[in-house]
Order: C-alpha cells, then structure tokens, then sequence
C-alpha cells in the first residue's frame, strides 16, 4: 500500500514537473523544475529496486548537469522578450519534430506488437549476483567482463576534457605599457641605470 502511495506521488509531481519545465516563462524556473523532475524520477528508481540509477539521476543529472544550467541561465543576460519571440518563431517547427517523434513511437510500438522486431535473450552472464545488491551486480560486470571498454571510455573522457582546456585556454598576452614585475626583479646591476656625469660640451656617449 506505502509502494502504491509512493509510486502514485512521484508519477505526479514527476509529470507535473516535467510539464512546468516545459511551460515555465523564466528559464531559471524551467532549471528548478527539472531539478524536481530528476529527483521524483530517482524515487520511482528506488522503488523498482534500481538503486544505482537513481544515484546517477542525483548525482550527475541534478548534482552537475542540472546545477550548469542553472549557473549558466544566471550568469546569462538573457531577453527574455527576445527569447519568447524566438519560441513563437520556432513553434512550428517544434510542433513538426514532436509529430515525427511520435509518428516513430508509434510505429515502433507496433512494429513489436506484430513481432517484427525480435529482442535479444540474455545469456545470463550480465545476472544478478545471489545476494548481492544491483550496485555490486553493476561492478561486478563493469569491472569485470566490460573492463577494458570502461577503462576505454574513461580514457576517452579524459581525452575530450584535456581538449576542452587546450582549446579554451588563452595565454595572457603582454599589451603596450605593461610592467614586467619578474623582469625587473630578476634584473642584474650591471643592466640597471648608471648616473653620469658628463663634461659639459662633451657631447653624448653611447
């Protein structure tokens, strides 16, 4: 009865928020519905038993996808006239992307139905351990049968933000006036400034 009661509660407000998000004039609100959205979502997890997807959700979506776009809305001067004029502009064609992305659930839908589309059977090896929880399944196989290829796409992140810093990086370029403190510090005696003094109608020496 609890589980029925939860799964009802979180459905609601999952689809409440999730239209909000959508529906919300102020792109900052849309952010903070999403944020909802993700966290009713992790509780639908949870109550099926998948425990380490519902950690994903508030983590990476909520603890850092979630949280940029909220800082990134922030920071932004944004029109907010300029963007809902945007909206009204670009509503026919997200009314056409929507119709075609439905158009193809649909047929998928009952392209399965008819038995068009035949499913993989699992051979067992990705099974749950006896006893164990859905996390330490997940690791088990991770680590286990798919190590190379998790340890792949580990290299590939790192790749991919090493590139993102080299490509966003800017060197501080010296502009015209501009005092070298290490420079002048690092400077020798003999290359400082030497006072002279000349005889008169001497000329100037170099």
């Amino acid at each position: 009865m609890i589980q029925a009661i939860a799964f009802y509660l979180f459905a609601v407000l999952m689809i409440a928020s999730g239209a909000l998000t959508i529906l919300a004039r102020n792109p900052v609100h849309s952010v903070l519905w999403l944020i909802l959205a993700f966290f009713n979502a992790a509780g639908l997890m949870i109550i099926v038993g998948a425990e380490f997807i519902a950690m994903l959700l508030v983590i990476v979506y909520v603890g850092a996808v979630a949280v940029l776009f909220l800082f990134v809305v922030m920071m932004l001067n944004i029109d907010f006239a300029e963007l809902r004029a945007g909206f009204v502009r670009n509503f026919p064609l997200g009314i056409a992307v929507a119709l075609v992305l439905i158009a193809e659930l649909v047929l998928g839908i009952g392209a399965y139905r008819a038995g068009a589309l035949q499913l993989g059977i699992p051979d067992g090896a990705a099974a749950a351990l006896p006893g164990r929880g859905n996390i330490d399944s997940i690791g088990a196989v991770l680590y286990g049968k798919y190590l190379f290829l998790f340890e792949t796409a580990g290299l590939i992140l790192l790749v991919a933000m090493v590139g993102a810093i080299v490509l966003t990086h800017r060197e501080r370029r010296a502009y015209r006036g501009q005092q070298d403190i290490a420079r002048q510090n690092a400077r020798k005696p003999s290359e400082a400034t030497v006072n002279t003094r000349p005889e008169v109608g001497g000329g100037v020496q170099l």
